[in-house]
């Protein structure tokens, strides 16, 4: 992501403390196309030192829920027993034997999180470790589900979900969210842990609730900008990472920016993607060889096309037409899930993708963040997300994504939502398509993947990146991986910022 980001630096403390108008439709035009990446921190004007503790690659948010209500019982239990995973480093096993009696006993500490997992069945052994953590185990892990949810993790979610439903509607719409953002079918073996990788967290108290940053999701990034700022941390958010500086020990020690300027520090942490930061910021003789391997074999195809669009009107759904008054309706306010009548639907749209071919009845997540919040766009006027796949990185027969084949996939969409809701397309002023390729050009996302590589078993804890790596610090002293590459991969939660600023920190105190 290197080429696309700027870097942020920071000194270390003991702590670390009506029709729309054409002139917002210019700047909806712009603002998609991040016309510069002075909008994500506009305040910024700091002047950059050539030293610092750390530098941090990358501004993203990680570098800075009858039968249903059992049913998300059940999903809150293993998001409950899983959750301390999340919000610690993977196990470093090899840790855990080594130096004096003393250091290993310290080093048990780490299994805590595992514990937590399926401790209470072992009471004793969650007593003896918990005198070590103020932390109490979770109220609900996995227990006496464990084999139950080890089916989860490791069937397809057409499997899991048919033993709760018998609605096609109902289990599709689920299953959604098990492939969300990921070049797998409901019916891939592995497929459960996306679905629950998207219903863990909380919001105001509620568990698995999602819901949008007032402002747009820039504001996210704003508010912990300026959280970053208040606390004398240095934002350059257009100053592009040429390479991580090396010293003649191997050990990290910078920065080169692409203007020449050379910034130093004691560390440095990268939010680019795995094979931004070690194929191309890191001369490939620095690092072993097996590793370099690994990240270049980690699964990054990508599904996804973002279609950003503004309307003039409110979408009017056949199921549920609008108000007389035309104001937003609650299902407005929700996401919206098309195509999704069942899961053949969904596996027909993965299968034409794997052959190099966009679907022809493309999977459509629906969302409408100006329903609530209006200062999005001018009164009457709306902006519509469309997070639609499956579509392919790589076309097929030599086809590039040119813009004929661009705006032939966003036609196909907007004739599905037609289908549901008529007069979209009439409605339509405005729209931005993002395919696979655009995501990772403007983005830096490896093959246009928002999680920067499949979140499949096999790419996750202790393979995530690579095995042995998975605790954030990288083959390259004083440099760690803190993006959506490590654990515990993708989403706007910034676990994995957050535990490898730990680990930073850490290493830190003992230079």
């Amino acid at each position: 992501m290197a080429r696309h980001c700027g870097a942020m630096a920071t000194r270390i403390q003991a702590r670390l403390s009506t029709v729309c108008s054409s002139r917002w439709l210019q700047d909806w035009h712009l603002s998609l196309r991040l016309s510069g990446p002075r909008l994500t921190h506009a305040g910024a004007a700091e002047r950059l030192q050539r030293e610092y503790d750390a530098v941090v690659i990358g501004a993203g948010h990680n570098g800075l829920v009858a039968a249903y209500p059992e049913y998300e019982a059940f999903m809150g239990g293993m998001v409950s027993a899983l959750d301390p995973l999340l919000d610690s480093p993977p196990l470093d096993t090899a840790a855990l034997g080594k130096g004096s009696l003393l250091q290993q006993l310290r080093n048990l500490r780490a299994l805590w999180p595992l514990l937590q997992a399926v401790g209470h069945q072992q009471p004793a052994l969650v007593q003896q470790c918990s005198s070590h953590t103020t932390s109490p185990p979770p109220g609900l892990a996995l227990g006496q589900q464990l084999p139950r949810y080890y089916e989860v993790l490791t069937a397809p979610i057409s499997k899991i979900l048919d033993q709760w439903f018998e609605s096609e509607p109902l289990k599709t719409t689920l299953a959604t969210d098990a492939v969300i953002g990921a070049m797998t079918s409901p019916h891939t073996p592995g497929s459960g842990y996306v679905l629950l990788h998207h219903v863990m967290g909380e919001l105001e108290g509620r568990r698995g609730a999602w819901g949008y940053v007032a402002g747009g999701m820039g504001a996210l990034s704003q508010a912990i900008a300026h959280a970053a700022t208040a606390r004398g941390a240095h934002i350059f958010a257009e100053k592009a990472v040429c390479h991580v500086l090396l010293g003649r020990d191997g050990r990290a020690q910078g920065v080169a920016l692409q203007d020449g300027t050379e910034v130093r520090s004691k560390l440095v942490l990268s939010n680019a993607s795995p094979q931004i930061t070690f194929l191309e910021l890191i001369p490939q003789k620095q690092l072993p060889k097996d590793f370099v391997q690994r990240i270049r074999q980690v699964d990054t195809r990508s599904p996804v096309t973002k279609i950003n669009v503004a309307v003039d009107r409110l979408p009017s759904f056949l199921a549920a037409p609008n108000a007389r008054d035309g104001q937003p309706l609650p299902h407005h306010q929700c996401s919206i899930h098309l195509n999704c009548e069942n899961t053949h639907l969904l596996h027909q749209a993965f299968t034409e993708a794997t052959h190099g071919h966009p679907s022809n009845r493309p999977m459509i997540e629906l969302c409408i963040p100006s329903a609530l919040d209006p200062g999005l766009a001018p009164q009457g006027c709306h902006v519509v997300s469309l997070f639609t796949q499956y579509t392919p990185s790589v076309l097929a027969d030599g086809q590039s994504w040119d813009e004929q084949a661009r705006n032939a996939y966003a036609d196909r969409v907007f004739d599905c939502i037609e289908d549901y809701a008529p007069g979209f397309k009439a409605s339509v002023i405005g729209r931005d398509i993002l395919t696979p390729p655009d995501l990772e050009r403007i983005f830096g996302l490896p093959g246009g993947n928002i999680f920067h590589g499949g979140m499949s078993l096999d790419q996750l804890y202790f393979a995530r990146p690579a095995p042995s790596y998975s605790g954030y610090r990288s083959p390259i002293p004083g440099l760690y991986l803190c993006g959506s590459g490590a654990h515990p991969g993708g989403g706007v939660m910034g676990a994995a910022g957050r535990n490898a600023a730990q680990v930073a920190l850490k290493d830190f105190r003992s230079l």
